[in-house]
């Protein structure tokens, strides 16, 4: 358990090395807007990793993809 949150927090730290290197890169001040709207977005799914996995919901997204392509897999299947 210690481990992961290392990981995450050396993830994170990473992440916003990378977002002010990024955001001193970008031209103007209404661009900057922008990036830092998606790159929130992103950080706020980066924070709720341990959340998730703490109610063991990390995988849900995984089994579910993997559920729908069975689907749509059949429905390409028949039509052929």
């Amino acid at each position: 358990m210690l481990a992961y949150i290392y990981d995450w927090i050396e993830n994170i730290t990473f992440y916003l090395v990378l977002v002010v290197a990024v955001l001193h890169m970008v031209p103007g001040e209404s661009y900057k807007r922008y990036v830092r709207f998606f790159v929130g977005m992103i950080l706020i799914l980066m924070l709720s990793g341990p959340i998730l996995k703490m109610w063991g919901m990390n995988e849900f997204p995984k089994e579910e993809y993997e559920r729908r392509l069975q689907e749509i897999e059949e429905v390409i299947s028949v039509g052929e």
